[in-house]
C-alpha cells in the first residue's frame, strides 16, 4: 500500500493468560470484535454451566437440554449463540493473538443441532472444516422466510452474520455472509437439516451492473425481460426489508420482498401475487426463462 507494514502489538504483554483483567468488567468488549453497531442477535442465555461442563467431550457424549430445541427460533438462536465465541484458526493466518474465545471447544456441542440425516451428509470432521479461519461470529439479521422447493414440514430462516477471520499479515479482517438455514421437527424438538452460505462482496457493486439493486432488478428482469410490469409503485422499506409493489400487465398486483444486506446489496426473498383484497399468494417467476423464451 505504498509503505512499510507493521503488525499492531499490545502495549503490555500479559504474562499469565489465566490472570483476570480488573478492567474487563467495565469494558465494552463488543466494540473490539465488530466493525458495525448492528445489534448482536446470537446472545441467547444458555442453561447455567452447560457449555463449560461439556467442553472437551466428543459430540456423541453430550446430553443436550431439550429447551434449546423447543421452537425453530430457539434452535437457530441457541446454535449461533454457542458458535459466537468459537474459533478455528488455520496455519499461517492469524488475528494477531493466541487462543481466541473458546477456541474449538464449542463445535462438538453445536454439531448436535444438526439433524441425524444432515450429520450423515456432513460428518463431524467436514463440519469442523467449514469453520476454518472463522475466529468470531456475530448474527446481525435473522428472519423466518417463505420456502419454495423443500421437503414437507421444513422451516427456513435467513441469517446474516459478520465474522473475524485471520490473515497472512497477522491482523484480523471482517467478512460478512448470509445463509439459508432449514429446520425440521426431529423427535420432540427442532434440528437443522441444511445450511447454504453465501459470501458478501464489498467491491464489485455497483461498478459491475445493476443486479445489486431491488428496484433495477424488478424493472429490468420482470419488466423488460418478462414484460410483466405495468406500473411500479414507490418502494416500501422497513429496516432491512424492502417491499416492491407493482401492477402487472396481466391486471394482477404483485409484491416482491427483498432483504438488504449489510453491504446494501438487495437479495430477493419472495414473490407474491394478490388473489383478493387481503391475501397474497406465494409465486415463483423465473426471469431467465423469460429471457430465454424471448430469444427463440
Amino acid at each position: 500500500m505504498g509503505g512499510r507494514y507493521f503488525i499492531q502489538s499490545e502495549s503490555v504483554e500479559q504474562k499469565n493468560a489465566e490472570e483476570s483483567d480488573p478492567l474487563l468488567e467495565d469494558t465494552d468488549v463488543e466494540k473490539y470484535v465488530r466493525p458495525s453497531n448492528l445489534p448482536v442477535l446470537n446472545n441467547k442465555e444458555l442453561p447455567s454451566g452447560f457449555l463449560r461442563d461439556n467442553f472437551g467431550k466428543e459430540y456423541s457424549e453430550i446430553i443436550m437440554p431439550e429447551e434449546l430445541f423447543d421452537t425453530t427460533e430457539d434452535t437457530i438462536l441457541s446454535y449461533y449463540s454457542i458458535l459466537r465465541e468459537a474459533a478455528n484458526p488455520v496455519e499461517d493466518k492469524s488475528a494477531g493473538c493466541g487462543t481466541i474465545g473458546n477456541a474449538t471447544l464449542p463445535y462438538p456441542v453445536a454439531y448436535n443441532f444438526l439433524s441425524k440425516e444432515y450429520q450423515k451428509q456432513l460428518p463431524y470432521k467436514e463440519y469442523l472444516k467449514t469453520f476454518e479461519n472463522i475466529l468470531h461470529l456475530s448474527v446481525v439479521k435473522y428472519r423466518r422466510i417463505p420456502i419454495y422447493e423443500a421437503p414437507a414440514n421444513t422451516v427456513r430462516y435467513f441469517v446474516e452474520f459478520e465474522t473475524i477471520e485471520g490473515t497472512d499479515k497477522g491482523s484480523g479482517s471482517f467478512s460478512y455472509y448470509y445463509a439459508y438455514v432449514d429446520v425440521i421437527k426431529e423427535g420432540t424438538g427442532y434440528k437443522i437439516s441444511n445450511v447454504d452460505i453465501y459470501g458478501e462482496n464489498y467491491l464489485c457493486a455497483p461498478m459491475h451492473g445493476w443486479a445489486y439493486d431491488a428496484e433495477y432488478v424488478v424493472q429490468i428482469e420482470y419488466g423488460n425481460w418478462c414484460s410483466l410490469v405495468k406500473e411500479l409503485y414507490p418502494t416500501d422499506q422497513s429496516g432491512y426489508v424492502k417491499r416492491i409493489y407493482f401492477s402487472g400487465t396481466d391486471g394482477k398486483d404483485y409484491q416482491f420482498v427483498f432483504f438488504q444486506l449489510t453491504n446494501d446489496t438487495d437479495v430477493l426473498i419472495a414473490q407474491y401475487r394478490r388473489t383478493d383484497e387481503d391475501h397474497w399468494e406465494l409465486i415463483k417467476i423465473d426471469p431467465n426463462k423469460c429471457l430465454k423464451d424471448s430469444s427463440l
